[in-house]
């Protein structure tokens, strides 16, 4: 939403000062400009309670007050802002009270006598920045909703493709962060030449006499199983990578095996999940 003009003018503001001459003074400039919600008090005591009734945008205080000064308002003001926010204009006839305001937490301070046009701009200025504030924080609301929305859409759609990838492959596997195996279906480590221990990828790509071979031991093709597992190893998702083995009777069986990174809502790696079907098994050519 974008602020406007009216919005400021709209704004809640409480004027508290001890002396009825000054309120009135300033009820008058800022009616006279076109603030449409402005209240006022002689009575410190009650800035609390009111500010609790109905939360105002910006409070015009009077530092020099019997019974409860400026100070001690804003110190109990203080225990209410939970958003660290203290809307507070500062009022005083005393040079030495500015400093001093501004440490308490008020935004800013005018002096007495006033000059209105130096009032007026200090209001409209605070006021501004206040009801941005306000957007903003508004703004962070709706986006972390929206956020945990999109967790839960993203939490719920994992179990389902869970679910799918159990019932439509022969085996699949998943690892955490660390390349550990934390979920096993299947013959997983002995297809894709792994051990348990994921840190290290473990295939007998050689023959036993230590020269490399278009198959190993077991007849599985050196070179797709070498490039398969440097694709795991990656971390890099990838899609129906062929993998095959020729069985000692002569029997050639097939499989395409699909991989991808588990990451959560903000994209962060959480670990690795992989698949295969078995598509071809028959005598060799």
């Amino acid at each position: 939403m974008t602020l406007t003009p009216q919005h400021i003018l709209d704004a809640r503001i409480l004027i508290v000062d001890d002396q009825p001459a000054n309120v009135s003074l300033l009820e008058d400039m800022l009616e006279t400009t076109g603030y449409t919600q402005v209240s006022s008090t002689t009575d410190p005591t009650q800035v609390c309670a009111l500010d609790q009734q109905t939360p105002f945008d910006l409070i015009l205080l009077d530092l020099q007050m019997p019974v409860m000064d400026g100070f001690e308002v804003m110190e109990k003001l203080k225990a209410t802002h939970a958003d660290g926010y203290m809307p507070v204009l500062a009022i005083t006839a005393q040079p030495g009270h500015k400093v001093r305001a501004l440490q308490a937490g008020a935004k800013d301070f005018v002096s007495k006598p006033f000059d209105l046009l130096e009032v007026k701009t200090r209001i409209h200025n605070l006021l501004q920045v206040r009801l941005l504030y306000r957007q903003l924080d508004s703004l962070n609301q709706k986006l972390e909703q929206q956020v945990l929305a999109r967790t839960a859409e993203l939490r719920d759609s994992e179990a389902r493709y869970k679910a799918l990838t159990e019932l439509s492959t022969d085996w699949h596997w998943e690892q955490n962060q660390a390349g550990e195996f934390t979920r096993v279906s299947g013959p997983v480590l002995e297809i894709l030449g792994l051990t348990a221990n994921a840190n290290a990828l473990e295939a007998v790509l050689t023959h036993p006499d230590g020269e490399a071979g278009p198959t190993d031991e077991h007849g599985w093709n050196t070179a797709e199983r070498a490039d398969l597992q440097a694709r795991i190893a990656s971390r890099n998702p990838f899609l129906d990578v062929l993998l095959t083995r020729t069985l000692p009777n002569g029997l050639t069986q097939q499989y395409r095996v699909s991989g991808t990174p588990l990451l959560d809502g903000q994209c962060n790696f959480l670990g690795y999940r992989g698949f295969g079907v078995e598509v071809h098994a028959g005598l060799g050519t």
